[in-house]
């Protein structure tokens, strides 16, 4: 199914990535004996091979324009981010990037109007001249605990990159302890961390009759604070759905049929936007800068 992706959400991985990519790349040089002249640093092949894009983060403020009119959110609505170490490794050496998906909407891959479908186009057009690959094992229904058990055998089999796992809405609607499914969710995002995989969380969706249930929106909060913990990058899908909720409403009260048209439904719309966002969290977090190194101190000659 033809996606209606805009072409500044195609572009994905931008100059900033690229100088991302070049500032890592110059960071693990060596630092010279004293006395000893540095060499002038030449360009790593890796690097010259990755395309120069176009787009950059967006205003946090701001509706982002990268993404489709009717999904769009402010950045500051949309994701927390954090460094996507292993998926910036498969770029700088050019290999494909394997994507497991886990959650109650990770299920159903076969047709193409689901969501894992779409967050592999949308990932391989953000990722131009790069295989994306979406492994989807999600199951209708399942708890993060139980979750948690067949992923280290699915981690085995599939050896992923990168874990897109949206949570917690099962888990609410179970009335699970939150304190139980907070330490679940922690101990397993810290598990696939230690194995050098990526994690991106996704909360739940949101309703207008779920909004008012105060144990649904404590799930919501506790995923935050075990993204933030656990320093992995968050989708923050309720409060994204909400945003775009409230604005259709204002359209419909506004007499924008256009827009009040466009209302969010999980259905359809809802799959694709999901799609969109994932995406957009996944390539803006790739724009984090590695870490700084410290060059050595000099040794201080002796009188």
């Amino acid at each position: 199914m033809a996606l209606s992706l805009s072409p500044s959400l195609l572009g994905g991985v931008s100059l900033a990535l690229v100088s991302c990519l070049a500032f890592s790349v110059q960071a693990q040089s060596t630092t010279p004996p004293p006395g000893q002249v540095q060499p002038a640093p030449a360009q790593a092949p890796a690097l010259a091979e990755i395309p120069a894009l176009q787009a950059t983060a967006p205003s946090p403020d701001a509706p982002d324009p990268s993404l489709s009119p009717e999904c769009r959110v402010p950045g500051s609505k949309l994701y927390t981010l954090a460094k996507l170490k292993a998926v910036k490794k498969a770029l700088r050496e050019h290999r494909a990037v394997q994507v497991l998906t886990i959650g109650s909407n990770s299920g159903g891959l076969g047709t193409a109007a689901t969501y894992p479908v779409r967050l592999e186009d949308a990932l391989t057009r953000s990722l131009p001249d790069i295989e994306v690959t979406v492994e989807s094992r999600g199951v209708s229904g399942e708890i993060a605990f139980g979750a948690a058990e067949r992923l280290r055998n699915q981690v085995a089999e599939i050896e992923p990159d990168l874990v897109v796992w949206q949570v917690g809405g099962n888990d609410a609607l179970a009335r699970v302890d939150i304190e139980d499914f907070s330490q679940s969710l922690a101990e397993t995002v810290a598990w696939i961390k230690s194995h050098g995989i990526d994690v991106v969380l996704v909360d739940p969706q949101y309703t207008a009759s779920l909004a008012k249930d105060d144990y649904y929106r404590q799930f919501v909060q506790a995923i935050q604070k075990v993204a933030e913990r656990e320093q992995v990058p968050l989708v923050q899908r309720y409060e994204a759905m909400r945003y775009l909720a409230g604005r259709a409403i204002s359209a419909l009260k506004g007499g924008d049929t256009a827009q009040s048209g466009a209302g969010f439904r999980l259905a359809d719309l809802g799959y694709r936007c999901m799609a969109e966002h994932v995406t957009r969290a996944i390539t803006v977090s790739l724009l984090q800068p590695d870490a700084v190194a410290v060059p050595a101190t000099p040794p201080v000659p002796a009188n």
